[in-house]
């Protein structure tokens, strides 16, 4: 069997607002409805969780303004997804919930506290997906001139995990008495401060909460660089890996395996989901045509691919010839997401790039019978631990899904037909 998750890659935004089936998103995107309605269909499909997506800047990188991104809704307005993760926990039982936390601009303390408090509002179905943030804008918004190079990041995060490691860890077992006849509530002697100094942070502790039912949220992470991977292997519960093909999921799996061993863990203590999208139609043919029809709105609109460019590596694409190969790009941003699209040998002119109608994950077409046939087959060569689902957000994309293909996995035994457990790190470790 293999685990399933949801990636809400626009964030808690406005979701294809100007798209068929998106219904009144342009008026109500937020409200919490429709994320409340993706979870409860995500949880009578089993799925394992729903990850949320942040960010914290206006982009200008395309054409150098915020005119592209304003216009047409592209990450931005985007709220703090924090606040939905017990609006959804009160609406389900059993899905694991992770909202976006990045170690940038979040102190430790901070973050360890809310993440205890959110285990316990949901009763240990919290996750917090751990990552270092890309953009010079949102560091800026936070006092910055630029932000920090891209394995410097991964360095500071590391240390900020291990001070929310050691404050989640600051009350012992049994710390908490609540004994009305001695009047106690907490043993002082079991809880501690953590006295952490180290390159980057400081933290006297203890945390002023006691951690959630499962000790510490699941700690999710997306990361494809040698430094993502190394800190994934030594961190994550779970790690998001985006790659076009079976072959370099594979090897993904294979370089998570190497350093998580290296990292002294159990290499399946770590669920890879990779990023996949979907294009489910009643038959082949329809699913052709569905696809034909996607082919050729990405050709009449290639700039919603250059801004999308633009935002994941701060890099002005609309300045460089489209019918010439593209020059080798360096970025300090977002390497991962990055690369899944400009993945030229070289020869390859931007617009053939941008034309490229893949999703830069793990893509299927057909019929449900169809696809989780495919995904099997997938699965089985990658030695992998699932799929995360990274469509547009509408509502018809969720039935699409968990009303379409999901029970057609089910039938070959392919994904859980009932969760196991209460708590959501335990589901996740359950295969």
């Amino acid at each position: 069997m293999f685990h399933l998750g949801w990636f809400v890659g626009k964030g808690y935004s406005v979701h294809g607002w100007n798209q068929p089936y998106s219904g009144t998103i342009a008026e109500d995107w937020m409200q919490p409805d429709l994320y409340i309605d993706l979870a409860r269909s995500l949880e009578r499909a089993c799925f394992d969780y729903m990850l949320i997506e942040d960010g914290s800047f206006v982009a200008d990188a395309y054409k150098g303004s915020t005119e592209w991104y304003l216009k047409n809704a592209y990450a931005v307005p985007k709220a703090d997804p924090v606040p939905l993760v017990p609006l959804i926990a009160y609406f389900t039982k059993r899905l694991g919930i992770i909202p976006t936390v990045t170690t940038a601009f979040y102190p430790p303390f901070l973050a360890a506290r809310l993440g205890a408090t959110l285990d316990h509002l949901t009763h240990g179905r919290v996750g917090l997906n751990i990552v270092t943030a890309h953009n010079d804008r949102a560091a800026q918004n936070y006092g910055m001139d630029r932000h920090y190079d891209h394995d410097s990041r991964y360095e500071m995060a590391d240390e900020w995990l291990q001070i929310a490691n050691k404050l989640w860890g600051s009350w012992e077992p049994g710390a908490v008495v609540a004994d009305p006849e001695t009047g106690t509530f907490a043993d002082h002697t079991k809880v501690h401060p953590i006295h952490f100094e180290g390159r980057f942070y400081k933290c006297r502790g203890p945390l002023n909460i006691p951690p959630g039912p499962q000790g510490r949220p699941v700690i999710a992470q997306a990361g494809g660089s040698p430094a993502g991977i190394a800190f994934a292997a030594k961190h994550a519960d779970t790690t998001i890996a985006k790659v076009r093909t079976v072959a370099a999921a594979k090897a993904f799996r294979q370089r998570m395996t190497e350093q998580a061993i290296k990292a002294g863990r159990d290499p399946k203590s770590i669920k890879v989901l990779f990023a996949t999208s979907i294009i489910l139609g009643d038959t082949e043919d329809d699913a052709r045509e569905k696809f034909a029809r996607h082919v050729a709105a990405q050709h009449a609109n290639i700039e919603t691919k250059l801004g999308g460019m633009a935002y994941l590596s701060m890099v002005d694409f609309s300045k460089y010839d489209l019918d010439q190969p593209l020059p080798q790009i360096t970025t300090n941003a977002s390497r991962m997401s990055f690369e899944s699209y400009l993945s030229g040998d070289g020869t390859k002119t931007l617009r053939e790039m941008m034309l490229d109608p893949g999703s830069g994950g793990l893509d299927f077409i057909g019929t449900a019978d169809g696809i989780a046939a495919q995904m099997a087959e997938a699965m089985e060569e990658i030695g992998g631990d699932g799929i995360l689902f990274q469509d547009l957000l509408t509502r018809r994309k969720i039935v699409e899904v968990t009303d379409g293909l999901v029970p057609a996995l089910k039938r070959r035994g392919l994904v859980r037909g009932a969760y196991q457990h209460e708590h959501f790190r335990d589901n996740l470790l359950a295969f």
